[in-house]
């Protein structure tokens, strides 16, 4: 099973803040450069998408609609009763994370390559990252704003101002200016890559040095968080087996199931943290938790079903759809490199 070195990496930032949490004057610096590292991921993120291509791949739209419904509407039931967990299993603050889990959008750089090591649709897998994405950067928050309310670090008016200030507009500006600058994007996509990754982690420094500050982080136990890790194994297996034989009702072929099983059942680190951030300000370290423990058990969990789903082929295994083979000629090689 793999262990994704971004994690331990994270798991390093987050020592460092509970080691030497930035107070004062140094709070001020990283909370400032965390508020510019956010909207510069979103920048990024809008510049990299092409919205002409991922209209390109509405073709196969029942497929996107699926996973959209997972990830925006099954995930959050799911989170909601949940709340029935709490204080039994789960404390207020960690169900609060837990439920702003289930409302991120899905990923993509995973969901592709797990995709493509099952054999299934990697077109396919590939735009309904880009949808998830791409619908996320508006519904999280909207979701959030309804399920959560003022238990999920005060949101209000103030909050919805900082969502379009630091995610929505720098994502907007990112599509605009996409046309000038998409070439040099694609050129220097490594380097960009490291920055995404260097930014997430300045957000996850800050998120945690104010949670130190605070001191929110008496409120767990090592009984608190093996409960929150069993929990988050039931969601995941009950959305890989929703997914799975969902798909089959409906009538999908196999290929296609399995693009739904991995996009519709996982979370997307890379924009969940950043949200965060926004939404739940001083609270953001109990509120990443759940994501951070989910991310790395989704991909142990998806890489051993991948590895099997890719020795269990079928002779007659159905091809990939004409309608997303075409899309994915247009969008594999930009969108594939998106971090999950």
């Amino acid at each position: 099973m793999p262990i994704d070195p971004y994690i331990l990496l994270l798991l390093a930032t987050v020592g460092l803040a509970a080691l030497l949490p930035a107070r004062g004057t140094g709070a001020d610096v990283a909370s400032g450069a965390s508020t510019a590292a956010i909207a510069f991921l979103f920048f990024l993120y809008g510049a990299r998408l092409s919205t002409r291509e991922a209209l390109d791949g509405l073709r196969h739209w029942r497929l996107h609609v699926t996973v959209l419904a997972c990830t925006f509407v099954v995930f959050p039931l799911l989170g909601l009763a949940a709340r029935g967990l709490v204080p039994v299993f789960l404390t207020h603050p960690l169900y609060q994370g837990l439920l702003f889990l289930t409302l991120v959008p899905s990923t993509v750089q995973s969901s592709i390559a797990f995709t493509s090591m099952a054999r299934g649709n990697v077109p396919a897998a590939i735009c309904a990252g880009s949808f998830s994405s791409l619908v996320g950067i508006l519904v999280t928050p909207l979701l959030a704003a309804a399920l959560l309310g003022s238990g999920g670090g005060g949101f209000s008016a103030d909050s919805l101002l900082k969502i379009v200030l630091q995610l929505l507009v720098p994502f907007l500006a990112g599509q605009v200016l996409r046309r000038w600058i998409g070439g040099f994007i694609t050129r220097h996509k490594k380097v960009l890559g490291l920055v995404d990754r260097g930014s997430i982690l300045l957000v996850v420094y800050t998120a945690f040095s104010e949670g130190m500050v605070q001191g929110i982080w008496h409120q767990v136990s090592p009984v608190r968080l093996g409960g929150l890790l069993v929990v988050e194994a039931v969601l995941l297996a009950v959305m890989l087996t929703l997914t799975w034989y969902g798909g089959k009702a409906l009538r999908f072929g196999r290929a296609d199931r399995i693009a739904i099983q991995f996009a519709g059942s996982k979370k997307s680190l890379a924009s969940g943290l950043p949200m965060a951030s926004v939404l739940f300000g001083a609270h953001a370290s109990l509120a990443v938790l759940p994501l951070m423990l989910f991310h790395q058990m989704q991909l142990m969990v998806c890489a051993v079903i991948a590895k099997r789903r890719s020795h269990d082929v079928p002779a007659e295994a159905e091809e990939v759809t004409p309608s997303a083979s075409a899309a994915a000629s247009r969008t594999a090689v930009g969108t594939a490199t998106r971090s999950g």
